[in-house]
């Protein structure tokens, strides 16, 4: 969703696909778990009765800046897609505590923007150099301030393959020949990116899987039917090892230093 580099022809961005983004994405249970987990797994981190500034990077249609500004905090949500962001400021347009921004994330930092609590969720996966990414992201925090960093997980991918017997697929380096529009470019390995996090900086506070076991229901029916003991259990285990190295997301809480 973001350019780190002005390199647009690479990074992706879903102008064109705003709405279908919106109702794959949201409009199944994968979408709710996996909104319904990162809430859940940011919520101990946050300083009760306080009023945060937050950057919400590749925010796209403004579903987590939904929950900040419910929470009572001050929301810049950036995106490089002025389509996602059209449904963003439809989403939000009650709420006088957000504010827009479209572009990358270089000019984000040329703005001097800064925050408490810097999001960016599902967006390392649609870019091309993901490890600049996360290291720009360290220069958003303000001293003692929050990353929460989600991503598509390349060795959950995998494994996920395995099971569904995709075994070309699997040597062909999880790569196709025509790529989905709305499946995952460049997925991430969790102990490279969190070597990057200690890289930039940020010491790691917590880390988590997200849908460590919706994937991989047999009975896919279950996804819906029995949510409630899904979500309970993904809860209960998703930190947990050897569990949380399947999450097809994985969510990372880190901070920044005092000074």
């Amino acid at each position: 969703m973001i350019d780190p580099n002005n390199l647009t022809g690479r990074d992706r961005s879903f102008d064109g696909l705003a709405d279908k983004f919106e109702r794959n994405i949201y409009g199944t249970s994968k979408g709710r778990l996996r909104h319904e987990l990162l809430q859940y797994q940011l919520r101990p981190w946050l300083p009760e009765q306080t009023v945060l500034d937050v950057i919400d990077v590749g925010g796209g249609t403004g579903e987590m800046a939904q929950v900040m500004l419910r929470a009572g905090h001050n929301v810049l949500l950036n995106d490089i897609s002025e389509d996602v962001l059209r449904l963003a400021r439809a989403k939000l347009t009650d709420s006088p505590r957000v504010r827009f921004h479209q572009g990358d994330l270089n000019s984000l930092l040329d703005a001097n923007e800064r925050a408490a609590l810097v999001i960016c969720h599902a967006v390392l996966e649609w870019t091309h150099q993901p490890r600049k990414i996360v290291h720009s992201l360290a220069q958003l925090i303000r001293p003692g301030g929050l990353l929460s960093l989600s991503f598509f997980n390349a060795d959950a991918a995998l494994f996920s393959n395995a099971v569904y017997g995709n075994f070309d697929y699997i040597e062909r380096g999880l790569k196709v020949k025509r790529q989905v529009k709305l499946n995952p470019q460049n997925p991430q390995r969790p102990q490279e990116v969190l070597q990057w996090v200690s890289e930039a900086g940020l010491s790691v506070y917590a880390s988590a899987g997200v849908r460590c076991f919706h994937d991989y229901l047999r009975d896919r029916t279950h996804q819906v039917e029995k949510y409630d003991e899904l979500f309970a259990l993904e809860k209960r285990l998703g930190a947990i090892e050897p569990y949380k190295w399947l999450g097809r997301y994985f969510h990372i809480i880190a901070k920044a230093p005092e000074s």
